[in-house]
């Protein structure tokens, strides 16, 4: 009979109040304030793992896990609260701060187009609306680039949280409208730079005069005057504004582009759009 022991890690799991662990080694990162009170606001009992802990000379040595316990005090409003904790008995330092470099190195992060379609499957309702949006326009979301898929599901949620379902529905309608459904014209760049526009200049914007003068443009004619403007949706942005606005007796304002204060920093400099895990890799290879 084989003996399975060398694969199963010598540990056993206490109930331990939080005042009870210790979590400030030298090998640890800095607390996220933003992260704790993100995940408070937005606090899931069942997203809750186990703390891991080094039990050196008595001590409950925290090595993974210093960020749930904060949160578990403050959403408890006790450090007497106690959490599930997964003990180690056999490690030092020197192993506490190597297992805790290397923990993620061999993990494979979830891809947002796997988040959303867990999303989808779990009922929630932001996904399903925006599936059902993509849906009626003969639209799908993909896993990978295909005429007529949407690939970019990050960005469908970044614009559908930011500037709402309307933004949203008006942006799809305008791309598809404008280009059928071309691969290129359903990238991340693409959507949100036909959000902002749309965020931007409202109904003075008609959506008539963006297909016909926007849509003489191919979605990689678009592209390429983008990438030479600026990186990401304002260079797509600006190369569609130009587009729209070319021979127009009253064209679009170009400084309301940049004043656009959903879109500005407190300093009142444009802040680019950023991008989820994934989705600017695939822009930057087109």
């Amino acid at each position: 009979m084989e003996d399975y022991n060398a694969f199963i890690p010598k540990v056993h799991f206490e109930q331990i109040p939080i005042k009870n662990l210790v979590s400030n080694q030298e090998y640890q990162r800095n607390l996220s304030a933003a992260h704790i009170q993100r995940t408070v606001e937005n606090f899931d009992l069942y997203q809750i793992n186990p703390v891991k802990v080094s039990r050196r000379d008595g001590v409950n040595y925290v090595f993974n896990g210093q960020h749930t316990i904060e949160i578990i005090a403050i959403v408890s409003g006790s450090r007497d609260t106690p959490v599930w904790c997964m003990i180690y008995d056999d490690l030092d330092y020197t192993q506490e701060a190597d297992i805790f470099a290397n923990q993620q190195k061999f993990i494979r992060s979830l891809l947002p187009y796997e988040i959303f379609m867990a999303n989808v499957e779990a009922g929630n309702d932001d996904q399903l609306i925006i599936k059902d949006l993509v849906e009626s326009y003969g639209l799908v979301i993909t896993s990978c680039k295909v005429p007529g898929g949407i690939c970019a599901v990050a960005s469908l949620e970044y614009i559908h949280q930011k500037y709402g379902f309307h933004v949203l529905d008006r942006t799809l309608r305008l791309c598809f409208g404008t280009w059928e459904g071309e691969i290129h014209s359903l990238s991340a760049c693409m959507l949100r730079g036909i959000a902002l526009l749309i965020a931007t200049f409202g109904e003075t914007m008609r959506d008539d005069m963006f297909k016909d003068k926007v849509g003489a443009f191919s979605a990689r004619d678009i592209g390429r005057t983008a990438k030479e403007r600026k990186a990401g949706s304002l260079g797509y942005a600006e190369a569609m504004l130009i587009a729209y606005n070319k021979k127009m007796k009253y064209a679009l304002r170009w400084s309301k582009l940049y004043t656009k204060k959903a879109e500005n920093n407190e300093d009142g400099e444009y802040v680019e759009m950023e991008f989820d895990d994934g989705e600017q890799d695939v822009e930057s290879k087109n």
